[in-house]
């Protein structure tokens, strides 16, 4: 009997172990990719009533867009990457906003946290008709984070008012109505 209750003690406890590495390799795994320092002084992270900053960052083409070449329309900032699978389920939603509310002025735009040519491989397979900017991971500083991404979460989408001004933050995907609902107040 006590050697019964040894081999079933040993098997917990090569089990425990065994779990305890995989769910470290796993963690390791899904561990946010570190970006190189910046060679600027840090900008504190926006904040609702703060203006945006007018970041520059090219399209999937390599042709730089400025965010201030969007002012006077309502914006939804979001910001994703191909790997990200609520990014995924939400882009079809946001899509479908910007082709309902156009005529209120809305306008999404989408920044890829991605290599553009991986950014690219997947719009190709996914489209969406909205605009889609490039911060690549090894080009510097995370901008999702001066946009107020404290958390380092994809998606993250701001809301950004006609005049510039941050409106809304939200970490995680959306519904469909929690997007309508988010939006209806700016509209």
């Amino acid at each position: 009997m006590s050697s019964l209750f040894n081999r079933t003690n040993a098997l917990i406890v090569l089990l425990a172990v065994a779990s305890a590495g995989v769910g470290l390799l796993i963690s390791e795994w899904l561990r946010p990719v570190a970006r190189p320092a910046s060679a600027s002084p840090a900008t504190p992270d926006l904040k609702i009533g703060d203006q945006r900053p007018d970041v520059t960052l090219p399209m999937l083409d390599g042709t730089p867009r400025r965010l201030s070449s969007w002012d006077g329309k309502l914006i939804v900032l979001n910001f994703w990457a191909s790997w990200c699978g609520p990014c995924r389920e939400e882009m079809p939603l946001l899509d479908r906003a910007r082709k309902r509310h156009a005529g209120q002025g809305l306008e999404v735009i989408g920044i890829a946290a991605d290599n553009t040519a991986d950014a690219a491989g997947f719009l190709r397979e996914h489209p969406v008709s909205y605009p889609i900017l490039v911060d690549s991971p090894q080009a510097g500083p995370d901008v999702s984070q001066r946009f107020g991404n404290s958390r380092s979460v994809l998606p993250y989408t701001v809301l950004i008012g006609r005049d510039g001004r941050v409106l809304a933050q939200r970490f995680g995907n959306f519904s469909e109505d929690a997007l309508e609902r988010w939006l209806a107040p700016h509209l």
